[in-house]
């Protein structure tokens, strides 16, 4: 009798267990023209002659329409930035993402509201690859992407300019458009390589003319209220940032915790070590007590999931992925290592929300997917990321010390 009893009890925990579970849904959508297609092709016109029509074709997604997701950036509690502004046809995530960042911390430190150009950066940026390029003899990766401490690098080598001094855009020019410029850059290397002419001067010489060609030709000094100022000045004496007070944290099990080390990615062209590695549970907590304690954050990772919808402006993680309760250390390396998480885009984590026991977090973008859902919605140029996403599929975040100091005493150098 008391076996029956403790059978029929186990039964009914098991189907109450299983109630409990979460299911989602997926479902195989047809990929629809969005503001990439209808608006910055459309708004490039060499680009608009020679694009042609794409077969239709679907993609699996998961299904939010049942789902009690975010659906406002009302909902959230976030803070100051500037208005998101679109990238265009350039896949410069990093320097849009961190500039953004960078803008919110001159406001956060000092009341002041700024808009830097993200173009400048992008500017020297190239340069210094092409002389790596030259000095790697050609074994440097050059391209468009590159990462967050990449914009801090370049602060503290070429200084920075206002946005209005210097917006990268031609006469006429609706959208930023760096297709043509990378393949003139990339072919006039590789005819450098071909040939061996490894003259630094003239390589560098030719890119800055390349670059001037598509984007114009940078500032060497720039006024602010009445005041002139160099590029270098402008961030020690207007803006005040110390590039020195930001660190870039991230959660790999490939590497040794509580250490510096390389991030093995083909955007950290430069082999830059001085990424500090923690533990997922402190990484999380980073992500959690920064953005309620008003610090916002540059985060990199993986966007090309399942279950990111563009169209509904949300992030998550599927249970058909993997249910919430796996998700650890290493699910997010195993996923590395396959490379099914990659280190595809750059982002602005700039408020949260708690929804049933979880949080969400608001994300400023300047990618075109986060505006499909139309130019005049709240949500234009905006994403809802599921603490669950941030966990598995954000690779590393850039922040202020401050927010650190409990943490940095841990670290071995």
């Amino acid at each position: 009798m008391f076996k029956k009893y403790c059978i029929a009890v186990l039964g009914f925990v098991s189907v109450s267990a299983n109630a409990q579970q979460i299911h989602d849904k997926g479902k195989f959508q047809e990929v629809k023209p969005g503001y990439y297609q209808n608006y910055i092709l459309k708004g490039i016109e060499d680009d608009a002659e020679e694009k042609k029509p794409e077969p239709k074709k679907k993609v699996f997604k998961i299904d939010v329409s049942s789902m009690d997701v975010p659906k406002s950036v009302d909902e959230f509690k976030s803070w100051w930035i500037n208005e998101p502004i679109s990238q265009g046809n350039t896949n410069t995530c990093w320097s849009f993402s961190t500039t953004s960042f960078f803008e919110t911390e001159v406001y956060r430190l000092y009341k002041k509201e700024v808009k830097i150009s993200e173009m400048f950066t992008t500017y020297w940026e190239y340069i210094e690859k092409a002389k790596r390029y030259v000095q790697e003899r050609g074994n440097s990766h050059f391209d468009e992407g590159s990462e967050a401490n990449a914009v801090q690098r370049m602060f503290k080598m070429y200084g920075a300019v206002p946005f209005d001094d210097y917006t990268g855009y031609l006469p006429g020019q609706k959208y930023f458009t760096h297709a043509a410029m990378i393949a003139e850059m990339k072919s006039y290397l590789k005819s450098v390589k071909e040939s061996n002419n490894w003259n630094e001067e003239l390589v560098v010489a030719t890119i800055k003319s390349i670059l001037h060609h598509h984007i114009g030709i940078p500032p060497v000094k720039v006024k602010v209220e009445g005041k002139e100022y160099t590029p270098k000045e402008y961030v020690s004496s207007v803006l005040k940032l110390n590039m020195d007070d930001y660190i870039d944290v991230m959660s790999l099990v490939e590497k040794p915790y509580w250490e510096k080390v390389e991030y093995d990615v083909p955007d950290n062209w430069w082999n830059n070590a001085d990424y500090h590695n923690v533990p997922l549970d402190v990484f999380m907590s980073i992500v959690k007590s920064g953005i309620r304690n008003g610090y916002t954050m540059m985060i990199g990772g993986d966007v090309s999931e399942a279950g990111f919808d563009s169209h509904n402006n949300v992030a998550l993680i599927p249970s058909f992925d993997i249910p919430s309760e796996y998700i650890d250390e290493y699910a997010r390396q195993f996923r590395f290592s396959n490379a099914t998480t990659t280190d595809d885009h750059g982002l602005h984590l700039i408020g949260y929300m708690e929804k049933n026991g979880k949080d969400w977090y608001l994300v400023k973008d300047s990618g075109s997917g986060s505006r499909n859902c139309g130019k005049d919605s709240k949500n234009f140029g905006y994403y809802f990321f599921h603490e669950d996403y941030i966990k598995l599929k954000i690779m590393d975040v850039l922040i202020h010390k401050d927010q650190l100091k409990s943490y940095l005493k841990n670290f071995k150098s």
